[in-house]
């Protein structure tokens, strides 16, 4: 029997091969310089502009890139087509498309002003390509939305005392932000106060779960739950239970507020306080194995998960392409690119820094993501039928069971630790992705003129605008359909990040290989498009529409016009995305051919120039 350990190794293993070796070779073929200014100093405002020091910015960008997608596709897939396939893509993936990704991506908005990466495209290929950027990342992170609703709903069905908990934890964020801003108190002892009592806060939870209606899963943790409204809600229930409908609803709410309160009441403090359960759960865990196996406890430690269920993968679907658009962000993420090219390009002190933090905190994300599969794994959770449902407080049980044998915590109180873990990084990735999306779709609009455009980017409306059709597609409650729709459209924003890259490097210098960017990029354009395309053409428009053959129901029985509409919207917003990808595809390919054969580039506004 394979054990923990022996994968652990393997992944440290081949994450110290790609940063000792690959990326010094990527921080010499971009040129890094120590002695060339930064945006940080050139730009510096106090505000957006401001040098940091490294191990700060590290662990800034760190916790806003590792949010629970990192460990939501991995353990997907290890359910569906075993762990082993699982996990070579991202042993493997991750140092060669991923860690590339975020690495060139901070670097070229580095030397674009630290401009984002539609920005950039701009400069190189016209407004028109930046505007359909921008809108192929705002459709994106309307499927973050949806899918990560969800899976916070699941986590509390199974997990209330995770529920409880992470109200805790938002509370003490509120109550941070406002020690450190409105009072201005000493920043360690507050520290030392507030993170003790985010643990704390998962006693409480273990003593007071709360769920929202009375059809909450099966107690897990041996303690009835507070069901806050015990006659049920008026909404549909979502994979067959009102408790995970109502608290999605509640996800959503919570986002749509979070979202447009002032960085330093929330999100700021939120953030702190996230990279503490962090750095405790990644680094816990791994520990945990390490000791447990030296203690030698590695046999109660062993991979008990099908190391491979078979090419359709329990039914999930064929392995290529989905395994890849599956794990998603554990090996490579667009989202990173949103964050490396807007806010982390604007912090660097110096350029050599952007190799510790744009390719070593991808492989950090890698960690987290093995730590995934690990834990689902040695639980052993073999039942396919559960679904999803399933799997994920399974990872909650298997990190408390890890946990308990590497340092002796009961069970009982490592298991909602780890689900708040989980929980804590889909809270802070909603959130922040919605205020994401409200600053794009205000640079889409620009300077409102019109009376529409003035209402579309009031900051409650443009939530509004996102939250509504998020709430429509996971109605549908298809957890096989929405995550791959979101890791297609995830991956294909990483293959356009790596587009932009391409791009940037074609019109450089003459000499400059394209080989580290462009092949990912084909590669990842090729594994999206046709995952987009099998989802929305095959399974959801042939299998459903035409076919009647509709999950969970039985033939030639309707389903529901909310799941009707979910479905349609699902297969629209793929078709648009992937559209959009080869249209931008085809107008970065065209531009590097330019400034390759003939030396004439493209320059702000799409008029070709001498270079």
């Amino acid at each position: 029997m394979v054990q923990a350990i022996t994968l652990v190794v393997l992944v440290l293993g081949t994450f110290t091969v790609g940063y000792l070796g690959y990326s010094r070779y990527l921080s010499r073929f971009v040129e890094l310089d120590d002695d060339a200014e930064t945006p940080a100093h050139k730009y510096e405002d106090g505000q957006e502009y401001v040098p940091s020091k490294k191990p700060v910015l590290l662990g800034h960008h760190y916790s806003s890139i590792a949010g629970g997608a990192p460990i939501v596709g991995p353990i997907t897939a290890a359910l569906a087509w075993g762990w082993l396939p699982a996990f070579l893509w991202v042993a493997i993936g991750n140092p060669l498309f991923g860690a590339v990704h975020d690495f060139m991506s901070l670097s070229s908005s580095m030397r674009h002003e630290g401009k984002s990466i539609g920005y950039i495209i701009g400069q190189y290929v016209g407004e028109r390509g930046k505007s359909m950027i921008l809108w192929f990342a705002f459709l994106t992170i309307i499927l973050v939305i949806a899918v990560f609703a969800l899976v916070i709903a699941i986590v509390f069905d199974a997990y209330p005392s995770a529920a409880t908990a992470s109200l805790v934890y938002i509370g003490l964020a509120l109550l941070f932000g406002a020690y450190l801003y409105q009072f201005d108190l000493p920043f360690l002892p507050g520290t030392a106060v507030f993170v003790a009592a985010v643990f704390g806060g998962i006693w409480v939870g273990v003593n007071f779960p709360l769920a929202v209606a009375a059809d909450v899963a099966p107690a897990m943790e041996g303690v009835d739950p507070i069901v806050l409204f015990g006659a049920g809600l008026p909404l549909p229930a979502v994979l067959g239970s009102a408790n995970i409908g109502g608290w999605i609803v509640v996800v959503m709410l919570y986002g749509l507020v979070a979202s447009v309160l002032p960085v330093w009441v929330l999100l700021q403090p939120r953030d702190f306080l996230t990279s503490s359960l962090l750095y405790a759960g990644v680094g816990g865990t791994l520990l945990a194995v390490v000791v447990g196996t030296a203690l030698g406890a590695g046999g109660q430690l062993e991979i008990a998960l099908p190391a491979y269920t078979g090419f359709m993968g329990n039914g999930f679907g064929p392995l290529f392409p989905l395994l890849f658009v599956t794990i998603a962000c554990g090996t490579i993420s667009g989202f990173h690119s949103l964050v490396s090219s807007g806010t982390t390009a604007k912090q660097l002190n110096k350029e050599t820094d952007a190799r510790p933090i744009g390719y070593g905190a991808m492989l950090g994300e890698g960690l987290l993501a093995t730590v995934a599969i690990v834990t689902v794994a040695v639980y052993g959770f073999t039942d396919a039928g559960g679904g999803i449902g399933l799997a994920l407080p399974n990872f909650a049980a298997g990190g408390g069971l890890i946990l308990n044998v590497g340092f002796g915590i009961p069970e009982t109180l490592a298991a909602p630790f780890m689900g708040l873990v989980l929980v804590s990084f889909l809270l802070t990735s909603t959130d922040t992705a919605i205020r994401l999306g409200r600053y794009m779709f205000e640079e889409i609009v620009g300077t409102p003129e019109t009376a529409v455009e003035q209402t579309t980017t009031n900051r409650y409306v443009n939530v509004a605008l996102q939250v509504t059709p998020a709430y429509l597609l996971v109605a549908s409650g298809s957890w096989s359909d929405l995550w791959p729709l979101f890791g297609g459209a995830n991956q294909t924003l990483a293959a356009l990040a790596l587009l932009v890259a391409t791009v940037w490097l074609a019109n450089w210098k003459d000499d400059k290989q394209l080989i580290s960017t462009g092949g990912p990029m084909a590669i990842m354009f090729a594994i999206t498009t046709t995952a987009l395309l099998y989802k929305s053409l095959y399974e959801l428009l042939y299998l459903r529409f035409i076919q009647g053959q509709w999950p969970g129901l039985d033939p030639g029985q309707a389903p529901t016009l909310i799941t009707q509409f979910s479905t349609g919207l699902q297969i629209v917003l793929a078709l648009v995305l992937v559209g959009l990808g080869l249209a931008l595809a085809f107008m970065g390919v065209k531009n590097v051919s330019q400034a390759r054969e003939s030396g004439v580039v493209a320059t702000d506004g799409g008029d070709p120039t001498d270079d």
